[in-house]
C-alpha cells in the first residue's frame, strides 16, 4: 500500500498545468492553420475552375493558375479593355508602353499613327522596317539618294565619312579629281596614307622634291633614315660639313653614347675644349 501511494505522489508531483495548457494551445493553432490552408486551396481551385470568374476578352493561362487578357486587350482592374490602335499597327500584348507597334514598313508618328516609310529611288528599306538606306553607288542627300559621280581613276569606298571614293594607286585626290602622282627618278610609290606619296630607293635621299644619290665620305657608313644626308660617321669621328673628322679626346674625357661626341669623366666638367676638375 505504501508503495502505491509513493508512485501516485510522484506522478502528481511531475504534473505542470502551464505546460499542459501550452501544449493544448499549440495543437489548436496548428489545426487551425492547416484547416485555413485547406479551405484557401479548395476555394482557389473552385474559382480557377469556374469559367464565370474569367472576365470578358480574357482566357485562362496556358500554364499555372489565373487568366490573362486576349491579344489586343489590356487589364484594367478586374476587366480587360480594348487597346486603341491606329491603322497599320499590331498589338504587342505588353503591359507597358502603348501596347502596339507599327507594321514593318511603317513609322510611328507622335505615338498616335503609323505612316508609310517613303523609300527614295536608289534606296532600300532597312531590316528594322522603319528606316531606309542608300544602295552602294548612291549617297544620302537630305531625303534622297543621289548617284555618286566617280572621277576617272577612282573607286567607291564603304566609308561613312568623308568622300565616298578614293583615287587608284598612283593617283592623288586634288579637289574633285584624281591626278597622277609625279614620281621622280630613283623613287617608288609608297603606301603611306599621308605625307609624301613616294620614297627614294636605297642609296638615295630626298632633296628638293628629287632623289639625290648618297655620297658616303671616308670613315662613314650608309644610313637608311628618311631624314638627314643619308650617312653617319663611324664611332670616334664627328660630322664636319661633308666629312667625318677624327675626334681628339682631351685628358679626362671619353666618347659619349653616340660615339660621335665626347664628354668629361666623373668629377670633371667641360670648359671650352678641356675637362676641368671640380673643386
Amino acid at each position: 500500500m505504501n508503495h502505491e501511494n509513493n508512485i501516485l505522489s510522484d506522478e502528481i508531483g511531475t504534473y505542470d498545468p502551464f505546460l499542459e495548457g501550452f501544449r493544448s494551445l499549440a495543437k489548436q493553432v496548428v489545426c487551425g492553420f492547416l484547416l485555413g490552408m485547406a479551405l484557401l486551396l479548395f476555394g482557389a481551385n473552385i474559382a480557377q475552375s469556374n469559367p464565370t470568374d474569367i472576365p470578358k476578352n480574357a482566357s485562362a493561362k496556358s500554364y499555372g493558375d489565373g487568366w490573362e487578357c486576349d491579344l489586343g486587350y489590356r487589364i484594367a482592374g478586374e476587366i480587360c479593355v480594348a487597346i486603341t490602335m491606329p491603322e497599320n499597327a499590331y498589338a504587342t500584348n505588353r503591359r507597358f508602353g502603348s501596347g502596339w507597334e507599327c507594321l514593318h514598313g511603317f513609322l510611328q508618328v507622335e505615338r498616335t499613327s503609323c505612316v508609310p516609310v517613303i523609300v527614295p529611288e536608289g534606296g532600300y528599306l532597312g531590316p528594322s522596317g522603319s528606316r531606309w538606306f542608300c544602295h552602294r553607288g548612291f549617297q544620302k542627300i537630305g531625303n534622297t539618294c543621289e548617284k555618286i559621280k566617280l572621277p576617272p581613276h577612282a573607286y567607291l569606298t564603304n566609308s561613312g565619312v568623308g568622300a565616298p571614293w578614293k583615287c587608284d594607286r598612283g593617283f592623288e585626290e586634288i579637289g574633285d579629281i584624281c591626278v597622277a602622282i609625279s614620281v621622280p627618278d630613283n623613287a617608288f610609290l609608297n603606301n603611306s596614307g599621308y605625307g609624301q606619296p613616294w620614297s627614294c630607293h636605297r642609296g638615295f635621299f630626298e632633296e628638293n622634291g628629287a632623289c639625290a644619290k648618297v655620297f658616303v665620305p671616308e670613315n662613314a657608313y650608309f644610313d637608311e633614315a628618311t631624314y638627314g644626308n643619308g650617312w653617319k660617321c663611324e664611332r670616334g669621328f664627328s660630322e664636319t660639313g661633308n666629312k667625318c673628322i677624327a675626334i681628339e679626346l682631351p685628358p679626362n674625357a671619353h666618347l659619349d653614347r653616340s660615339g660621335n661626341q665626347w664628354e668629361c669623366n666623373k668629377n670633371f666638367y667641360r670648359s671650352k675644349s678641356q675637362c676641368v676638375l671640380r673643386n
